[in-house]
């Protein structure tokens, strides 16, 4: 099983053997620099989801999705965080997702 970490400065790791090992090359150098994001509507209908079944794997309301997906509100920290990985890795971020985490 595959563990993975959000660091607080958006950036993913996969923990292996107690050590950290970026999942992506650095994201962003800066969030003034930060390339833009790709419209949530488009990350959803590349993953072939409703909106329901996105919001569900996120963990989030359906509502967020529709507000970000009409331009109303805007993802972000960690929503925007994950959504850019997404992007990049889908199939591994909803199998993450998709695991109960074990207690500690």
């Amino acid at each position: 099983m595959q563990r993975l970490r959000l660091k607080a400065d958006g950036r993913i790791v996969e923990l292996r053997d107690g050590q950290e090992f970026p999942l992506a090359p650095t994201m962003s150098p800066a969030p003034a620099e930060a390339a833009p994001l790709p419209a949530v509507r488009d990350l959803r209908r590349r993953a072939r989801l409703t909106q329901l079944e996105f919001a569900a794997r996120l963990g989030v309301p359906v509502e967020t999705i529709r507000n970000w997906e009409q331009g109303k509100r805007a993802p972000r920290g960690p929503a925007r965080a994950l959504l850019a990985v997404i992007a990049h890795s889908p199939d591994t971020v909803f199998a993450a997702l998709a695991t109960e985490p074990t207690p500690a």
